[in-house]
């Protein structure tokens, strides 16, 4: 694959709800298993593999911001949730045969690296797999935004989210049957329509350093590879 590949670095997005799977919270085991096993695939063919993971299975700080909590504890309790999910990618990872690192925006030195460009950079050229907890380590900031200011920090040749549809659509085709998909966006497109994409902060950071985004189904056996591939999938914003 990798002399075949378009993207040789990626980050790979998920959301925290991802690793619930059926379940109403939590982390179930049978997605961290089929994550693992998609990377694999990747990592074995050549491609660099970088991670941003939210919490939101376990926490969403806005949640409880928006019922007095005050938002910047609640978003370091968010934060420290994505680290709980990261810590379960790496054990997931590593059961599959794969070297991983997670590495936290804020000091958590016990449990997992700090996060440092250069050491993370050095990871993904010796064949590991980077999974980057903790957001940004400030609040106010989306893992989102997270995934944006990592891909581009490592210079990733392309952000992919990865959600339960199979791309962008004109409205949510869950509640609405007519919405149409979209093949390719422009950011401005993405940031005027107001797209359910990335948030804005995101989509600018992606904007202004030329890092496109692609939205696929995590869901879809073999989706992966093709975004990776360069093959016809899920939404390209660029």
């Amino acid at each position: 694959m990798a002399g075949k590949a378009k993207y040789q670095r990626i980050l790979l997005k998920f959301s925290g709800e991802a690793l619930m799977g059926d379940q109403d919270f939590g982390i179930a085991p049978a997605i961290i298993e089929q994550v693992s096993s998609e990377v694999k695939d990747l990592v074995d063919a050549g491609i660099q593999v970088a991670i941003v993971i939210g919490g939101g299975n376990i926490f969403r700080g806005v949640s409880l911001s928006a019922s007095g909590m005050d938002r910047t504890t609640g978003d370091q309790m968010g934060m420290l949730a994505t680290v709980i999910n990261s810590l379960a990618l790496q054990d997931g990872m590593e059961k599959a045969g794969l070297s991983a690192r997670v590495m936290s925006a804020f000091t958590i030195d016990t449990v997992c690296e700090d996060y440092v460009r250069r050491n993370a950079v050095e990871h993904l050229d010796n064949g590991r797999v980077v999974i980057f907890a903790a957001g940004t380590g400030n609040p106010y900031f989306t893992t989102d935004s997270a995934a944006s200011l990592r891909g581009i920090e490592i210079n990733a040749d392309v952000v992919i989210k990865a959600t339960k549809v199979d791309g962008v659509y004109s409205d949510d085709p869950v509640k609405n049957p007519a919405a149409t998909k979209y093949d390719k966006l422009s950011f401005d497109e993405v940031i005027t329509q107001k797209l359910a994409v990335m948030d804005t902060t995101a989509m600018v950071l992606c904007r202004d350093n030329n890092t496109p985004i692609i939205v696929f189904d995590m869901n879809k056996k073999g989706a992966l590879a093709n975004v990776v591939n360069g093959h016809d999938e899920g939404t390209l914003v660029s």
